[in-house]
């Protein structure tokens, strides 16, 4: 692999966004941001925001409210059409910038910065969308309709995997609901949620409006959640933080939204179209270094076509290109950071340890050019029992479990049969398989004969069972959440009545 030139490093400080202005953090505490894929790159200081700066981002947020509710949905929905078409003019300095700060190759930065501008058009016109419905009254001469009316102030956490497209499909229906949003950012990703807060602001969306509060969960977060004037939380992360957040949400009565873990079974029966089973598995379990909550962690096989699958990925997996996602031949990435790698090569380990049969990749890639990022070889697992960690547990990395089963019914039966349910996919041609897979299987999203991952933007994209709470994200279900319903009765003659509903 040819060295890639360096660019110049972004040395400076980011910095908060709140009430219309670009300010310093209250806090002394930073981290510094490297790129992972060489981190003698730094590329920025990261500042660990208080509580003080939330409370100042909250406070300009609740001084906002009345004039951005009082704007027409419509108006708040133009304005997000115009940030759609911003993105879209800065979508390569975005997408390399997001390569920069993550990881991800640059051909899946630009594709989620294309999938970003699509959640932005598709919101944008939920302005001339945001309907309620007229229905007929139990009593005479009365009109009865519903109304959706924003929530207020409302929090969005975001994670470092997909930094640009989540806050968008979180951003864009809350501003178009009318609410408010402070925007927490990972501190691994600060740089594009920055230039994502570029963009909205001269997109026009007025000072207060939107905040952008960088800082550790721990700090940013527990404050945003505990705040009195904060009346929603859409949270996406880990299990055990969402839990937390949504335990908390609860007792304060207000509305919450996790998404969290996933674990995601491709299952592969006998008449599958193997080449193509093939290359989805693939693409979906190590596309983005396996960080990403819909990828394949799991193919369960039937068993009397298992060994030409699992000699076919062999070959696929040994074709992936490995190194920095700014280089066009790469396919795959490093993990996000040190802690993350970490993570992997600890499940490799226990992978071992419970008998499963590593066939490729378990290590650390350390020669040059791989010694100054985070590099961990793909790596796929046969014969993996259904009750083992590594088939049971989010790795985040590029970490595979081929698991072996009789028939279709043992295939659904160890697909559903883990904690998570977010994503699921099933090859074969077989209609009434099908179909009893796609009623049966206990995830938020399916698919047939295509990979794991994806979604589009105007179709919910969710989980169930332990991966989430709250209403879908993307398509119109997002309204919902950031909306509440108002039911109103109108006696249009004003007489008065002796007979009432209840």
């Amino acid at each position: 692999m040819e060295p890639l030139a360096k660019p110049q490093a972004r040395a400076e400080t980011y910095r908060n966004l709140i009430n219309g202005r670009w300010v310093t953090s209250s806090s002394t505490r930073s981290v510094r941001n490297l790129n992972p894929a060489d981190t003698t790159e730094v590329l920025g200081v990261v500042p660990l925001s208080t509580g003080q700066d939330v409370e100042a981002a909250v406070r300009a947020a609740q001084e906002a409210l009345e004039g951005w509710r009082e704007t027409p949905a419509p108006q708040r929905g133009q304005i997000v059409a115009r940030a759609a078409q911003l993105l879209t003019a800065r979508k390569e300095e975005v997408a390399r910038a997001l390569t920069r700060e993550e990881g991800k190759t640059v051909s899946e930065s630009l594709g989620e910065v294309l999938k970003s501008i699509n959640v932005l058009d598709y919101m944008a016109g939920e302005g001339r969308r945001l309907a309620g419905e007229t229905l007929p009254s139990e009593l005479t001469n009365n009109f009865c309709y519903t109304i959706r009316q924003p929530l207020g102030v409302v929090a969005v956490i975001t994670p470092w995997n997909f930094p640009v497209c989540i806050p968008c499909w979180k951003i864009a229906p809350a501003l178009v609901g009318g609410n408010t949003v402070i925007f927490k950012p990972s501190t691994l990703t600060p740089w594009t949620a920055t230039l994502l807060v570029e963009i909205f602001t001269e997109a026009g969306v007025p000072p207060g409006v939107l905040s952008l509060v960088i800082g550790s969960g721990g700090t940013v977060g527990e404050a945003l959640v505990n705040h009195p004037l904060v009346r929603a939380v859409s949270f996406t992360g880990s299990n055990e933080i969402g839990s937390e957040l949504y335990h908390r949400g609860a007792r304060r009565q207000i509305k919450v939204q996790c998404e969290m873990g996933g674990k995601n079974p491709l299952v592969v029966l006998e008449d599958a179209d193997l080449e193509l089973a093939v290359e989805s598995t693939a693409q979906g379990a190590f596309g983005s270094t396996g960080q990403r909550c819909t990828a394949t962690s799991r193919a369960v096989v039937v068993e009397s076509i298992a060994n030409r699958f699992v000699d076919a990925l062999l070959q696929r997996i040994r074709k992936i290109r490995v190194g920095n996602g700014l280089d066009k031949s790469v396919e795959m990435g490093p993990s996000v950071d040190k802690s993350q790698m970490e993570t992997v090569l600890r499940y490799i380990d226990i992978g071992k340890e419970e008998g499963a049969q590593l066939r490729c990749g378990g290590h650390r890639l350390e020669d040059p050019p791989y010694d100054r990022g985070y590099f961990v070889a793909p790596t796929l697992f046969d014969y993996v029992q259904p009750s083992m960690r590594i088939a049971q547990e989010e790795i985040f990395g590029p970490v595979l479990s081929v698991i072996r089963v009789r028939d279709f019914d043992e295939a659904l039966a160890v697909a559903n049969g883990v904690k998570y349910g977010l994503s699921s996919s099933l090859y074969t041609n077989d209609a009434s398989k099908i179909f009893k897979f796609i009623e049966r299987i206990e995830t938020g999203v399916t698919h047939v004969n295509s990979p794991t991952t994806g979604g589009e933007a105007h179709l919910p994209f969710g989980g169930v069972k332990a991966t989430g709470v709250g209403l879908r994200e993307m398509g119109r279900t997002a309204m919902e959440f950031y909306t509440e319903l108002k039911t109103v009765y109108i006696d249009y003659t004003g007489q008065k009545r002796t007979t009432f509903l209840y």
